[in-house]
């Protein structure tokens, strides 16, 4: 049986921090999910399955990572374990941790990457406004968790705002920018 951990942001250095999870589930399910029973006594690979008449919304979800934890500790922070006692959901998933690839860099004219290979637990920051990215370099899928210093961030993807913009910035300019072509820039531009 699996554990996953969840680390709890609680300091404002870590209010950009960035860490993840990464969920894999086994391959072929025999059923759709097995919400555990975790009034059972008969345990096995897991706990048995709820009859599928009872099983919940509530059953698939955790409400409680907005609680802070105690952090009057010698580590001075806390952690919040998140397994199938408190999602019974998770039961027979075979959750596991993986790898993300993140980095960012920095303004002109230097351009500089930094770019690091994250592993279960690891944290990495972003400093604020610079172009930054993740990627999912594991065999399974990722989750990322992040903290950012605005109560409404936003989201740019880069190709979308240029070449998507609503209206089309200019073939020209951007073909100047990019030094590239007008009929590359045309051909991006399409895709949005």
């Amino acid at each position: 049986m699996a554990n996953i951990q969840v680390v709890l942001l609680l300091s404002p250095l870590l209010a950009l921090a960035f860490c993840y999870l990464t969920f894999a589930a086994d391959p072929a399910s025999l059923q759709d999910f097995c919400v555990a029973d975790t009034n059972n006594q008969v345990k096995l690979n897991g706990f048995p399955c709820k009859n599928p008449a009872w099983v919940q919304a509530n059953d698939f979800s955790f409400s409680g990572l907005h609680n802070p934890g105690n952090t009057g500790n010698q580590f001075g922070s806390a952690a919040t374990l998140v397994n199938v006692a408190q999602i019974p959901g998770l039961n027979t998933l075979g959750i596991s941790m993986g790898s993300l690839e993140v980095g960012f860099v920095t303004s002109n004219p230097d351009n500089r990457l930094f770019s690091k290979i994250l592993q279960k637990g690891d944290v990495f920051v972003f400093p604020v406004g610079l172009v930054h990215f993740q990627r999912n370099i594991g065999h399974m899928n990722a989750v990322a968790i992040s903290g950012l210093s605005s109560q409404n961030p936003g989201v740019s993807t880069i190709a979308n705002v240029v070449f998507g913009s609503k209206p089309e910035i200019s073939t020209d300019i951007l073909a100047k920018a990019f030094q590239i072509d007008k009929n590359i820039v045309q051909q991006i531009q399409w895709r949005f």
